[in-house]
């Protein structure tokens, strides 16, 4: 039995009932406490980052837990981290898209190599700057506030956003969007739109991935997850949508697939609950 089996079988007996279908990993560490991207590591560990305020790191964070690195991203700036990703080659990406008010012309998605293989406390990211060029003003009106976007994930040498809608009132509409992933300045390419649904309190989307083979994307909200499958990757919304009730309404912000089968996730703490990592298997 490897050490992640006899982690998620434990977790399983104590725990399963107190978080609807997830199943209880491990408490993340304090500083994590608004942890808000993950990326998997090696060796039974994540890579996760905070949101605005954090500070300029990615943090790796193995099953029980426990730090096992901390590196300091070079020619970065945290202004609101959200999501990240993973390409084949082992980079990794960091969505500094965080964009409440919709005001922010600098947005931007950092390209760092390999942190599994930095053996210095820092690394050095490349810029992927980006526009939305459906915006034309900043702030929009507040039925257009849509650019604010926490879910990307990567596919074909490109990098997919998802936007989480702020706008009032709420109708559950979020763009998706494509960039190259390599240094450069884009317009970024509009692809479509959909409605995963229209409750304001579940339906915005915080996370996203795609699974190791390419056939399943998943997309996280607070106490919801869609998979969709059977689809094609410059119209994705068009696959087919499988919508599944987590059982849980905490602030669900990060999720990653760990196989084909088996996505992990994590919340941000608010009061007493969350700042956790989770497994589901599908």
């Amino acid at each position: 039995m490897n050490k992640f089996t006899a982690i998620l079988i434990f977790s399983i007996l104590i725990s399963c009932s107190n978080y609807g279908q997830l199943t209880y990993i491990t408490k993340l560490p304090k500083k994590l406490d608004e942890n808000s991207g993950m990326a998997i590591g090696r060796d039974s560990t994540v890579w996760l980052v905070n949101d605005s305020g954090g500070a300029d790191k990615i943090y790796q964070i193995n099953f029980e837990g426990k730090y096992v690195k901390q590196l300091e991203v070079k020619n970065a700036k945290n202004k609101d981290w959200e999501d990240m990703a993973r390409d084949k080659d082992g980079n990794v990406y960091i969505a500094d898209t965080g964009n409440n008010a919709n005001k922010r012309k600098d947005l931007v998605i950092y390209k760092i190599p390999d942190p599994d293989k930095e053996k210095s406390d820092k690394i050095k990211a490349e810029h992927i700057e980006f526009y939305y060029p459906e915006q034309k003003k900043f702030p929009p009106k507040q039925k257009k506030l849509l650019y604010d976007a926490e879910a990307i994930f990567y596919a074909k040498d490109s990098l997919y956003l998802i936007t989480k809608n702020r706008s009032h009132p709420f109708k559950g509409n979020a763009l998706i969007y494509r960039i190259p992933a390599k240094k450069g300045n884009y317009k970024a390419t509009y692809l479509g739109e959909f409605v995963p649904c229209t409750d304001f309190s579940t339906c915005k989307i915080t996370s996203a991935d795609i699974s190791p083979d390419g056939k399943t994307i998943a997309l996280l909200g607070y106490g919801r997850l869609w998979l969709i499958t059977n689809f094609e990757l410059s119209k994705f919304f068009d696959g087919e949508l499988r919508t599944i009730d987590l059982g849980i309404r905490t602030q669900l912000e990060s999720i990653s697939f760990l196989n084909n089968k088996t996505l992990l996730l994590s919340d941000e703490q608010l009061k007493h609950r969350g700042r956790n990592l989770y497994s589901f298997s599908f």
